[in-house]
């Protein structure tokens, strides 16, 4: 169901591809309909699993967690089966497992956690101080600029992606990267577009957005990026927390650190806030950053 390879792939297709075909109480269906990279987007199947599981839940109930590991590469060719265990209905909480299923075998897994609405105590940290996203460039500008540089290099629909407006505050040349001083990136993102004001949709979106650029952090400090020769990346795990409700048609800043690396695995920190500094969600993960030696 992919689109035509010249059309733009704008808020509206990524919306109704994130929302999966409900086949049965517990199983839904989705499918991938931009090739963002050659298997399929991290940040879709945690979105699409996202969708599937807030369809079997109260709707006074928001997420407030996920964990979720990435199992097996996704099939860019096939539809996705969400498989929706209901493990728990609590009075203030509610805990949905899904699994991704390609071909008979698990390519996800993951735990959610809805929260019915509570008044409590709260802080959090400051945000930092970084440029505003005006005069920053944005995404598909920087992938227009890369495709000039290195051609053949991008994926076919990277260019084509309006969906997410996102701005990289300082952007690197993945086939050139430099090493900067300290593991850490800035970049501002919302959907390119209007959103409905239900606090779900929302969150789906902010989930697929977290996946953007959010591994390249621990390769920061590093000569390294994905279009290095031997390089193996790939999403190992990916966690979120929802503190409060937001929109994310509206610009946020997803600042990122990766405290370390080693093993061959790079762990990453995310922290989004509104314009005005508050800290609406959070997100971790952990991905493969393996240098295999170059056949010569």
């Amino acid at each position: 169901m992919a689109q035509d390879q010249d059309s733009v792939y704008g808020l509206e297709d990524l919306v109704n591809n994130l929302q999966v075909e409900q086949l049965d109480t517990y199983l839904f269906r989705g499918f991938t309909e931009v090739r963002r990279t050659p298997r399929v987007f991290g940040g879709q199947v945690l979105a699409q699993a996202f969708s599937a599981a807030s369809r079997t839940v109260d709707a006074q109930r928001s997420l407030h967690s996920l964990h979720a590991y990435f199992l097996r590469p996704g099939d860019v060719e096939k539809d996705i089966i969400f498989d929706v265990d209901p493990i728990r209905d609590g009075g203030s909480f509610t805990t949905r497992r899904v699994v991704a299923i390609q071909g008979g075998k698990a390519i996800f897994n993951s735990s959610m956690s809805f929260q019915k609405a509570e008044q409590g105590l709260e802080h959090q940290f400051e945000m930092p101080a970084v440029p505003g996203p005006e005069g920053l460039m944005a995404e598909w500008d920087y992938w227009e600029e890369l495709s000039r540089l290195h051609p053949e290099k991008l994926p076919q629909g990277t260019q084509r992606f309006r969906a997410i407006d996102a701005r990289l505050i300082e952007p690197r040349d993945p086939a050139k990267p430099e090493a900067l001083q300290q593991p850490l990136q800035g970049m501002w993102v919302r959907a390119n577009g209007s959103l409905a004001d239900d606090p779900a949709l929302h969150r789906m979106i902010l989930a697929y957005a977290s996946d953007l650029q959010f591994m390249s952090t621990s390769l920061q400090v590093h000569p390294v990026g994905f279009w290095t020769p031997g390089f193996q990346g790939a999403s190992l795990d990916h966690a979120m927390w929802f503190h409060c409700d937001f929109r994310a048609d509206e610009w946020l800043y997803y600042h990122m650190d990766s405290p370390r690396a080693a093993g061959a695995r790079g762990f990453n920190r995310g922290s989004f806030y509104t314009r005005d500094g508050r800290l609406v969600a959070s997100a971790v993960q952990e991905g493969l950053i393996r240098l295999r030696p170059i056949e010569t």
